[in-house]
């Protein structure tokens, strides 16, 4: 158990035990009426942990004068899900393109949310980014970013390649009405391929169809040295912080350390975040100065009902430090960087932005590309259960669970406020027609990134055939969980058998 958990567990053991006897009578004999067994849990959860708890009338603490007024409420919503959204901080009125809350979701399945969180989901292989052919059209293009290894794409690459267009699925033209029937919904599709003639995509005759598997994908998707001159330059492309991956991630320092790298380009460009303590090891490794040891990365503020239950030194569990060693026990292979060189777009999102604004204060970041996503908010797992809505005693009745945001994050100066999405040093939009190969010097972006370390220039220019074209979303953002940031494990409490 990681260290901020049991320093929880210890805060909950003593709010609890300061509740009477005839308390804790009370609430066990107050189970939910059978019909209404989700809904309740649906409204415990987000009465206890919801971020913005205090923003929602029908979360607060007194809005039902009675268990019986909380029921006949639960009552008119036949679906949890339609309770759940209408609880969630969206007040249309006031922001009616921007919700406050985008990014909270509920499952009937919580295996399938595990998995998700973990990187595993059904997949055909290709991570692709969707655009609106023109500014306000209702047709989408599709550009195909990479190919994840072992999917059935990896074994069509002479169909299907980095760069390639698609505009119709199933003969179907791909537009924002269709485009979740037609890519996320079924078991596999037909990409018909497009190219761009000067003025507008057209079909080029080619196609390919590919299925889904369950694949399991490991976020590491390039390493590798680029030497130039005196500057040995490390390359790291990830994709996605999994825990399960943290110990060939720290591999992957291991042999960038090996070769003595002095730089580091860090590609967060198609990373739509993850596991909060997985970020936290990964900034330790770029760093691992003596100096920073124990000194905090992130802090996170939780909804103030939940922060009321903090004493003074508890406030520690709320902190993630600079770590010297992986969840298994492994060292952490560290560089010992003052400068990294990271690379984003708009798909970089919450856990590739924690790690960037955490480093912020210790060393000189450079970040080129394009403005990050602008989540600054998190999440953990929520079970209906009989120990504080972790999974031990969970309810075995039905599988529902709930990923609402709980908490704000922030970096060792307190700062926290990039929703509009972090500013890069250096603009630099990726285009299609120039997309490049991943990893190579010639790539427009790692080739920028290569020239500002060594301080030369090879005084290339990036001709565009297609404009920069409205951002619609990727295949991370388009499934439920895959721009979360969120800690491995919700807070735990004491079950009422021990109350």
């Amino acid at each position: 158990m990681k260290p901020i958990f049991k320093n929880i567990l210890f805060l909950f053991l003593a709010v609890f035990s300061l509740q009477s006897c005839e308390d804790n009578k009370d609430n066990d004999d107050k189970a939910a009426p059978a019909d209404i067994q989700v809904n309740n849990f649906v409204w415990r959860g987000l009465n206890e942990f919801y971020l913005w708890q205090a923003d929602v009338p029908n979360l607060a603490d007194d809005r039902f004068a009675n268990e019986e007024a909380l029921n006949s409420f639960l009552r008119d919503y036949s679906k949890p899900e339609d309770l759940f959204q209408s609880l969630l901080n969206r007040p249309v009125s006031k922001y009616p393109n921007d919700p406050i809350d985008r990014f909270s979701w509920i499952v009937d399945d919580y295996t399938v949310l595990e998995q998700e969180l973990n990187g595993i989901a059904k997949n055909t292989g290709i991570d692709f980014r969707l655009s609106r052919v023109s500014a306000g059209s209702n047709d989408l293009v599709g550009y195909v970013r990479y190919i994840i290894a072992n999917s059935d794409a990896s074994t069509k690459t002479d169909k299907i390649k980095r760069g390639d267009l698609f505009t119709a699925v199933n003969g179907q033209k791909l537009t924002v009405s269709n485009y979740e029937s037609l890519l996320l919904d079924s078991e596999g599709y037909t990409l018909n391929l497009a190219q761009f003639n000067g003025s507008t995509f057209v079909l080029n005759g080619k196609s390919v169809t590919l299925n889904k598997t369950t694949l399991e994908e490991n976020p590491v998707l390039i390493s590798k040295v680029i030497s130039k001159g005196s500057h040995q330059i490390g390359y790291l492309m990830y994709n996605g912080f999994y825990d399960k991956f943290d110990d060939t991630l720290n591999q992957a320092f291991k042999d960038l350390q090996d070769a003595d790298v002095t730089d580091l380009v860090l590609d967060l460009r198609y990373n739509g975040g993850g596991d909060v303590h997985s970020a936290t090891l990964l900034a330790s490794m770029i760093t691992g100065q003596l100096e920073f040891k124990d000194k905090v990365f992130s802090k996170r503020q939780y909804n103030a009902k939940f922060m009321s239950y903090f004493s003074e030194e508890d406030l520690e569990s709320v902190i993630e430090r600079f770590a010297t060693e992986t969840e298994s026990g492994q060292a952490l292979n560290t560089l010992k960087l003052n400068t990294v060189y990271v690379i984003t777009t708009e798909s970089t999102a919450s856990a590739s932005e924690l790690v960037i604004n955490g480093l912020k204060p210790y060393i000189n970041v450079i970040q080129i590309g394009e403005t990050t996503t602008g989540k600054n908010v998190g999440s953990f797992t929520i079970y209906d259960s009989e120990t504080y809505f972790s999974k031990q005693g969970i309810n075995k009745n039905h599988k529902y669970a709930m990923q609402p945001l709980t908490f704000k994050i922030t970096n060792a100066n307190d700062f926290g406020d990039y929703t509009q999405g972090l500013t890069p040093t250096y603009q630099k939009i990726e285009y299609v027609d120039t997309y490049g190969v991943l990893g190579e010097e010639t790539e427009p972006l790692l080739g920028f990134a290569i020239e500002k370390i060594t301080g030369s220039s090879s005084k290339r220019i990036q001709k565009e055939k297609t404009k920069a074209l409205p951002y619609f979303g990727d295949s991370k953002s388009l499934r439920r969980f895959g721009t979360e940031m969120y800690l491995d494990k919700a807070p735990k409490g004491l079950s009422k058998t021990t109350k």
